[in-house]
């Protein structure tokens, strides 16, 4: 179970913090800043660079906590955080990844989900620091906090859409 919990955290931790590090630069395929920027306001966000520098830090900094195993539920809360506005903008084109739809926010937020609710397992920074076993309730909080930062950033931040003429 520890190794199964550790290749999940670590694929999972390491995929989000480099779809953050492709938000505010050039490496991995990124667009750079501007790029994010761009990606933003055609989704219709308002914030300009500030809004991708926010989301590209808040997918590094969970993703690397989730690989590490390091405050788990704090990191399933950002990766639930991040993911739900993810969710939330490819929403009107469905279920499937391939039509632009949810299907690859929807499973981040399962799998983060998951590890708020095992913990991160024996091979985790969490370990190592004494914060294991995590409540069962710590589960509870992470999905809470995750869905409602997501829920509430993308009120705040998204524009409504312009009236069809």
């Amino acid at each position: 179970m520890n190794l199964g919990l550790l290749i999940l955290r670590l694929v999972t931790g390491l995929l989000i913090a480099a779809h953050g590090i492709q938000k505010i630069s050039f490496h991995l395929g990124g667009k750079g800043l501007e790029g994010g920027t761009r990606e933003f306001r055609e989704d219709g966000f308002r914030g300009g660079p500030l809004t991708a520098l926010a989301a590209g830090a808040g997918q590094i900094g969970s993703g690397l906590l989730l690989a590490a195993g390091l405050a788990t539920p704090l990191a399933a809360a950002g990766v639930i955080g991040v993911m739900t506005v993810a969710l939330t903008v490819k929403w009107r084109h469905g279920l499937w990844v391939q039509n632009d739809g949810y299907e690859y926010p929807l499973f981040l937020i399962t799998t983060a989900t998951v590890l708020a609710a095992t913990g991160p397992g024996q091979w985790s920074a969490d370990q190592v620091i004494g914060l294991l076993p995590v409540s069962a309730w710590w589960s509870a909080v992470a999905v809470t906090v995750g869905l409602g930062s997501g829920l509430l950033a993308r009120l705040l931040l998204h524009r409504p859409a312009a009236p069809a003429d």
